[in-house]
């Protein structure tokens, strides 16, 4: 890491029309909520607008997935056909993931000069452009080209939704909003195997890249003429602004990141994030190659369970942001509430130890199944813990550079797994065993580190 890097700040201003509402104070701020509480109650209505900017979100992180899976659900199919082994594929994933972790270093500063609106577009033009462009390799060196450019441009999607999240909905909603458009990344699995292999039987594997790679400037046709920041938008109502705007008021000055890194909040977002991430991106580019190796099923019949295992998945994403903001809502603690939920998904991924020795695929499937839905659910509440503990104009910060601890871990995931695939002849035990196993550490050494989940006193540290 260098020092002049600063990742994505969320910087909220509030509107003049606000400042009646919500006035810079603990107390008025509670006054708004409870204004806001009553609004609901009356009216039982107070706008929806917010929904559809999750919606935009939902969609975006479809496309990331979309774009990042092809090559990993092709992989036999194209390891045959190009020759290259169980480690160059292990580098050729690691490529993509050091790319990541460059680009979530860099994109705050990005998000910063451009705004998320024109930041986003940027991001997304680049992953699609690179997505296109592995229609080009004809060798493992190619696809790392291909791969690393990728990486550079998807490195932009989390940061920028994140900080969208935290702008358009109060705390009390944002595991929600998170669970959802983070659902993305499984519905972009799902729609790989459903529609790959037909584009590949008709037209070649050339065709799959250049197609899925090219949705992504469908997606900028609704971007652009839709988003605007709340305080900005026109169809934004004043009573969903204040519903917004109901958490206390914060300032909107800039957090660098060296601010944030001696923060035990920050360590605990990044540990857990170098922990789990890897395991998600195992899912992602192995999965195929392990129900090819000990399967032995063809690419026509790879999609349905590939299908299952990501429908399995949407459901654990969405149900684990449902979890804890039920709980809250309920009247436990955040940090009870995000524990807890998170404890559940981290008991569920135990299983999975065992899917590597099922003599059935379909128990396989079933075991990882689980292990993604519960991945899902973790993740969800541990992108909140950032918007739990920063203030928004640091969440983008914190997020850029947990992402780049994941990307990291990935790194170091992929390229050990290559080799010990390499070594052992495909032998899948020892990975499904740190697979099982990392979540309930990654939880205890967060909870150690953080175990109030008391917010950063970042300003407190700027006014002395």
């Amino acid at each position: 890491m260098k020092e002049e890097i600063v990742a994505a700040e969320t910087e909220v201003a509030l509107p003049k029309s606000l400042s009646q509402v919500a006035p810079p104070s603990v107390a008025g701020s509670s006054a708004t909520g409870a204004a806001v509480a009553a609004l609901e109650t009356v009216s039982g209505h107070i706008g929806r607008y917010r929904w559809v900017i999750c919606g935009l979100l939902f969609f975006a992180t479809t496309i990331n997935y979309v774009d990042r899976q092809v090559l990993g659900f092709l992989a036999p199919d194209l390891q045959r056909a190009i020759g290259w082994n169980e480690a160059q594929y292990g580098f050729i994933v690691t490529s993509f993931q050091a790319a990541y972790a460059i680009s979530l270093l860099v994109i705050g500063r990005i998000m910063d000069r451009l705004g998320t609106r024109k930041g986003f577009s940027l991001a997304i033009v680049i992953w699609s452009l690179a997505a296109m462009g592995h229609a080009l390799a004809r060798s493992a060196f190619g696809f790392g080209v291909a791969r690393f450019a990728l990486g550079l441009g998807e490195g932009g999607n989390f940061p920028a939704a994140i900080k969208t999240v935290a702008e358009w909905f109060p705390k009390k909603e944002r595991a929600l909003a998170t669970g959802i458009f983070n659902a993305g990344s499984n519905l972009g699995p799902i729609i790989v195997p459903l529609t790959v292999p037909w584009i590949v039987f008709h037209y070649g594997w050339q065709a799959a890249f250049i197609a899925t790679g090219a949705v992504g400037f469908l997606w900028l046709i609704l971007w652009l003429p839709v988003y605007r920041r709340p305080e900005e938008h026109p169809r934004v109502s004043p009573e969903e602004l204040a519903h917004i705007k109901s958490d206390p008021p914060e300032p909107t000055t800039r957090v660098p990141w060296t601010r944030l890194l001696p923060h035990r909040q920050t360590w605990a977002f990044a540990i857990g994030k170098f922990m789990t991430d890897p395991v998600w991106w195992f899912y992602l580019f192995w999965l195929a190659k392990f129900l090819d190796k000990n399967y032995h099923i063809t690419l026509a019949k790879l999609s349905l369970p590939v299908i299952v295992v990501y429908l399995v998945a949407d459901i654990g994403s969405i149900g684990g942001g449902w979890l804890s903001s039920r709980l809250i809502k309920r009247g436990w603690t955040i940090n009870a509430g995000r524990k807890t939920a998170m404890l559940v998904c981290a008991i569920c991924v135990v299983p999975v130890v065992f899917a590597s020795l099922a003599t059935h695929m379909w128990v396989a499937v079933g075991l990882i199944s689980l292990a993604t839905a519960a991945h899902q659910g973790f993740s969800a509440n541990i992108f909140t813990f950032a918007s739990d503990m920063f203030p928004r104009r640091a969440v983008g910060s914190v997020v850029g550079i947990g992402g780049m601890a994941g990307a990291v871990g990935g790194m170091l995931f992929s390229a050990t797994t290559g080799y010990v695939l390499l070594w052992t002849n495909s032998n899948y035990v020892p990975v499904f065993i740190v697979c099982g196993s990392v979540y309930l550490l990654a939880l205890l050494i967060m909870h150690l580190l953080v175990p109030r989940l008391e917010p950063a006193k970042i300003d407190v540290e700027a006014a002395t």
